[in-house]
């Protein structure tokens, strides 16, 4: 309300709640300085619902404090709404800053870690400067967040740095309003901060001792030129790194991890060490030097330039892909190497310190334990991780962002939805997990949590759950899991559903769902919803994941699917794709000629026994999934056997695919069969025919991918053009892990657009399922709304 003073001057004091990330960016401090510029007095504070202002002056320049207040706010922050109303006016005669708030519900944002900003690096390359060389240099603008949070609000008291009390020098810049780390919780230097540590293993017993050098990052430097491994201990977690220009440090990586053929990531020094490795566009190149840093898949080039460096062979064997990132904290750039040290590495395989299976190592205790066959030395320090937290990866499809793992610098970012939900947890499934929590218009998704197999994994799931509730207001009314009664996950909801409903979602429906969730849809619509991947529980008992779905958040109908073939052995036919691609000949009625590839592949015992299983139906899951024709195809045409990791053959397929000749614009064709009371029958046989036909007659391998890959995507436009016809929708959902598969899922809507349909691919979320437990809440929270 509006006062006059002692001169006789109109004042307003008005209190204005700020919510968003508005927390660990300097928000504050922007504050701060803008009261002050509009010569307004009165306080500002954290809360666990947000930054609470009251400002108190002339009228006019309390309006336009709360006009500015949102559009001109921190690089790093995201305001979400600005609310205001008028309070009775005190009198104040400053601006202050007032202790944080911890009353309330919790309903503030915390912001994703970020990497270190120019000013941060200007000092740690400036010998003058006391923060020179100094590995945890951070300031508002940049370094860790969500990996130290241990509680709201977000004050250094809820980090892990509160075992760090601010020397005298940086508590003068903590407390300085005119200082850009003003409020900056994670701050410190050499003389209050955490402090490096190199442990180097000793040969025969294995026990680390700390080497007592002046500079851990220079002997570091030493060990991997030596051709070493090291454990890096990063932001969300230990890395495993070695020189990835040295073939026989990438083969011991390799080795040591039961990698198989899995492609590494690379850190490199700077784009310009990897120009000559990949093709870079503008969009590319903004995600790789943007705040969040993720591992960006880029197209190989052919060829190399000798004077630069280049990595081994080893480091993604027969991948048309380069994952790479920049380095993203001070102490990456010490491993690189400052202006002025010796000769340092231009490119290390960068990748997550575990034993493959297991979740990232956070802890450096057991860093030292469970890495202690995979690393020979450790650069650690004593700043704990409260959050583990993956490197996030993403690809640009069509010049637009496809996640392929979302998780440092984009967790916990919430996502914004179409519709309010009722209070929420959706588990995921139990490959690549991830959870979600949501309330009202807001879904927050846990970071990349790993495959629910193992034990550890598992106990990794229970804690991210608990952690993400303690700095989100949702407490869960309605739990969210998949059909599949042998989901782990699912087990854990039912275990811990404590009086709360489970919602059973079917995984396809799911994959739909937050495809529409993602777009911003209400569902009071249904979507045509092309859901490729490669394992999904369906309603009668099989393995589905190739469907074509008329889905809304309520309900789906099975409008089509790939005829079904026998999953002979389960995962024995995942792991080994030529069994697929002798289920998928019979089923289609094609002998195993000793000609074709996928039958020599087969082991003379393994081939009789097979035989006789597809004969007797014998431990025969029928499978109607696209991502499992893919590795049959692979095999057919004599890309790939065997794999080593999730969809190799299907990868080497695409890059096969990505070498054909423009000149060939060949494509094969299914047999797509209506019946009168069930889905659309997608029959491969003359597909695998037609490629049986191309080997015989000398037809290139590369040649065969490209013309399986048109073939699918006609298939996805014919059948989208009958559920118009049938249906009248013209919105189609591409989605499932398949369409990671950028040539596939480019050609799908090339085809669809020109038809004039409206494509909806994912951007924000991963396809896969990474993305599922989105799709999981907004179906189950409609399923909830009608109890």
């Amino acid at each position: 309300m509006s006062v006059t003073d002692v001169t006789g001057r109109a004042t307003l004091r008005r209190r204005v709640t700020v919510r968003g990330v508005v927390q660990g960016v300097g928000f504050r401090p922007y504050v701060h300085c803008l009261a002050t510029e509009l010569k307004l007095t009165g306080h500002v504070t954290n809360t666990p619902d947000g930054v609470v202002v009251e400002v108190e002056g002339a009228p006019e320049s309390v309006d336009r404090f709360c006009a500015r207040i949102g559009v001109e706010a921190p690089p790093l922050a995201r305001v979400d709404s600005v609310e205001h109303h008028d309070v009775a006016a005190t009198g104040d005669t400053t601006f202050s800053i007032l202790a944080s708030r911890t009353d309330g519900p919790g309903g503030t944002l915390i912001p994703p870690d970020t990497a270190t900003c120019a000013a941060c690096l200007r000092e740690l390359a400036d010998p003058a400067d006391r923060r020179h060389r100094h590995a945890f240099v951070n300031c508002t603008h940049c370094g860790p967040r969500f990996t130290i949070v241990t509680g709201l609000p977000y004050d250094r008291a809820h980090t892990t740095m509160s075992g760090f009390p601010l020397c005298p020098a940086c508590a003068r810049e903590y407390a300085d309003p005119a200082d850009r780390r003003f409020h900056a919780q994670p701050v410190a230097c050499p003389h209050c901060g955490p402090r490096l540590r190199l442990l180097v293993g000793r040969p025969g017993d294995g026990s680390p001792e700390e080497v007592g050098e002046a500079d851990p990052v220079a002997e570091a430097r030493r060990l991997l030129a030596r051709g070493s491994v090291l454990a890096v201990k990063g932001l969300g977690g230990y890395h495993l790194a070695c020189d990835a220009s040295a073939p026989t440090a990438v083969a011991l990586l390799r080795r040591r991890k039961a990698r198989g053929d899995k492609p590494f990531a690379l850190m490199a020094r700077s784009l310009d060490d990897i120009e000559h490795l990949v093709r870079i566009s503008a969009g590319e190149r903004d995600l790789l030097t943007g705040a969040a840093r993720p591992v960006v898949l880029l197209r190989r080039r052919a060829g190399g330039a000798p004077e630069k460096p280049w990595p081994a062979d080893a480091v993604a064997p027969r991948s048309p892909d380069l994952g790479v990132m920049l380095p993203y904290t001070p102490l990456h750039h010490l491993l690189f190497g400052l202006p002025g040290d010796p000769e340092g590495p231009r490119l290390l395989v960068m990748t997550s310190g575990n034993v493959s299976g297991e979740p990232i190592v956070t802890d450096d205790r057991d860093a030292l334990e469970r890495l202690a066959h995979l690393a020979d030395a450790w650069l650690t320090h004593d700043r704990p991780i409260q959050v583990p937290c993956d490197d996030s990866v993403v690809r640009l499809c069509d010049g637009e962002p496809l996640v392929v793992r979302r998780a440092r610098g984009y967790a916990p970012l919430p996502l914004d939805l179409p519709v309010p939900v009722r209070p929420a947890l959706a588990v995921g499934g139990d490959l690549k997990n991830v959870f979600c929590l949501g309330e009202g218009r807001r879904a927050w998704l846990s970071a990349h949590i790993g495959d629910m197999d193992d034990l550890a994994t598992q106990h990794a799931f229970a804690r991210a759950v608990e952690q993400l509730e303690s700095i989100t207001p949702v407490r869960p009314e309605l739990l969210a899991a998949d059909r599949h009664p042998g989901y782990r996950s699912a087990q854990w909801a039912e275990r811990n559903a404590v009086g709360r409903r489970v919602v059973r979602v079917q995984h396809h429906h799911a994959h739909v769902a937050a495809a529409m969730a993602e777009h911003g849809l209400d569902g009071e619509r249904p979507v045509i919803g092309v859901a490729f991947d490669g394992t999904g529980y369906g309603d009668d008992g099989a393995v589905w994941g190739g469907e074509f779905l008329l889905a809304d958040y309520t309900a789906f109908t099975r409008l089509g699917h790939l005829a079904y073939v026998p999953l002979a052995g389960g995962d024995a036919a995942v792991q080994r794709p030529y069994r697929m691609a002798l289920a998928h000949l019979k089923a289609a009625g094609i002998d195993w000629s000793a000609d074709l590839p996928c039958v020599t592949a087969c082991p003379r015992d393994e081939h009789t026994v097979l035989s006789r299983q597809l004969e007797r139906g014998l431990n025969c899951v029928p499978t109607s999934s696209m991502g499992r024709l893919f590795d049959a195809v692979s095999s057919l045409a004599g890309i790939c056997h065997r794999v080593g990791y999730e969809a190799q053959a299907a990868v080497e397929l695409e890059a096969a695919a990505l070498s054909a000749s423009a000149e060939d614009t060949v494509a094969y064709g299914f047999a797509v069969q209506a019946t009168d009371t069930g889905p659309l029958r997608a029959d491969p046989a003359p597909v695998l025919a037609a490629v049986v036909d191309d080997l015989r007659a000398d037809v290139p391998s590369a040649w065969i991918a490209a013309r399986f890959h048109r073939a699918v995507a006609a298939l996805v436009h014919g059948v989208c053009v009958v559920a118009r016809e049938r249906h009248a929708l013209d919105a189609v959902a591409l989605t499932g892990g398949v369409f990671l598969n950028t040539l596939l899922s480019s050609a799908c809507a090339t085809a669809l657009e020109a038809d004039g349909f409206t494509v909806l691919r994912h951007h924000l979320v991963p396809p896969g399922d990474g993305g599922l437990a989105l799709g999981q809440l907004m179906v189950a929270a409609r399923a909830g709304a009608t109890d």
